[in-house]
């Protein structure tokens, strides 16, 4: 305790100043209830300052059965919320997230794009998120535009667009449509565990079926065996092909890095049935990670082809928007050891940054680590007799339209729409 000497002008004891008695009140209530402030308000002056207050202060989470390790908020928040350390620690129940799916009526289905990088021109995606839960998805930052976190809500919280037929078949309907092939599931997969009980995405391929239009189709679920009976006819008249996704060999990687997709084993088993019924199967390396998958390269591919693969096609992480903060942290939690080596690999190839968008080298990379990973993907693809993987020579000539068009859907305020490619 503080004495203060006898204060002037007559008074016994002189009272400490403001200053002092907040000190005093701050450290009294500190020792005897704990410092109050575990979280507070951030406002990001930058994207950059935006990504390294969410790295920094966020308190990840590794929750079974989910990729992300936090839910931090979308770019297009106005707020984040940062957790601080206050030194008070106690654990913490690790919550439990259920998968919700809410229908949505879209106002268009199909999304075109002109970008030099991508094998295909039209795009079909009958869900948005995905319960895969893949932590380097590309996908992730298209739920900010729903007022949504990228994070745990991108796995948890679907959409389901479910007069994605009914729009498919008047597009397809429409005097002027000029048929190319449409890739389907690109942005999300089109068989993720939600499509066993809605069949959106077997509903879209059977009018496909119907119109005999070009299809490609990429996942990484077992779940499209069930529509083989679909997919074998289309195949035969040269109207379909199929990528599958394989990033590792490792269940136990493959299971931090892709909590809910199917097994790598799963995976094989479903190219080696999709080609002995004469469906042409290309593997995805996909995405190919320094120091964690890249150094299986080979050994997937050789896999892949033994399976009854004939074409290969691969790319390197990509880190846009919230992708980044959140793969980052999935490096602390599960990689300490080497999230730096692993961050510092990336930059050699983006030019020094985390992520380089540019048409040309945001897929494959530039620089000397890129070329040695395009040199070894080569060579094991011409040692393997393998193509390219690209969604190229299905037939358009066989186009028919459908016979019979859904009407125009009129329910008050449906759709939110297809804002952009990555929706």
């Amino acid at each position: 305790m503080t004495i203060y000497p006898p204060a002037r002008r007559g008074h016994p004891w002189r009272l400490p100043d403001r200053r002092v008695t907040t000190i005093m009140v701050l450290f009294l209530y500190t020792v005897f209830v704990g410092w109050p402030v575990s979280k507070r308000t951030v406002e990001p002056t930058s994207e950059s300052a935006k990504s390294q207050t969410s790295i920094k202060g966020r308190g990840a989470i590794s929750i079974k059965g989910r990729g992300a390790s936090s839910n931090l908020a979308g770019r297009f928040e106005a707020q984040l919320i940062e957790t601080v350390d206050d030194g008070w620690w106690q654990e913490e129940e690790i919550p439990r997230l259920k998968t919700h799916v809410t229908p949505e009526r879209a106002r268009s289905i199909l999304t075109r794009n002109q970008s030099p990088d991508l094998p295909f021109s039209v795009s079909l995606n009958p869900y948005r998120g995905c319960e895969h839960g893949c932590v380097y998805c590309f996908a992730r930052p298209s739920h900010a535009y729903l007022g949504l976190s990228p994070g745990w809500d991108f796995e948890s919280r679907l959409y389901a667009k479910t007069n994605a037929p009914q729009l498919l078949s008047r597009e397809l309907a429409k005097p002027g449509y000029q048929p190319l092939p449409i890739a389907l599931g690109i942005n999300t997969d089109a068989y993720q565990p939600c499509e066993r009980e809605l069949n959106i995405t077997r509903q879209c391929l059977d009018i496909l079926h119907q119109c005999r239009h070009p299809t490609g189709l990429i996942t990484k679920s077992a779940l499209i065996e069930r529509d083989l009976d679909l997919m074998t006819d289309m195949a035969r008249d040269n109207l379909l092909s199929v990528a599958i996704t394989l990033t590792t060999l490792d269940h136990e990687l493959s299971r931090k890095l892709e909590p809910r997709a199917a097994s790598l084993q799963r995976r094989l088993k479903t190219i080696r049935r999709l080609t002995d019924a004469g469906i042409p199967v290309s593997v995805s390396i996909a995405p190919v990670i320094p120091f964690i998958t890249e150094q299986e390269m080979e050994q997937v591919m050789a896999a892949a082809a033994e399976a009854g693969a004939v074409s290969a096609n691969y790319i390197v992480l990509r880190l846009p928007w919230e992708v980044n903060p959140l793969f980052q942290d999935w490096l602390q939690t599960h990689f300490p050891d080497r999230a730096e080596r692993v961050m510092n690999r990336i930059r050699d190839m983006r030019g020094g940054k985390d992520y380089d968008a540019s048409f040309g080298s945001r897929m494959k990379g530039e620089g000397l680590w890129a070329d040695l990973i395009r040199q070894r993907f080569q060579r094991t693809v011409r040692k393997l007799k393998l193509g390219d993987g690209r969604l190229r020579g299905l037939d358009t000539s066989l186009f028919r339209r459908p016979d019979t068009v859904a009407a125009a859907d009129k329910t008050p305020g449906a759709g939110r729409g297809q804002m952009d490619f990555f929706g």
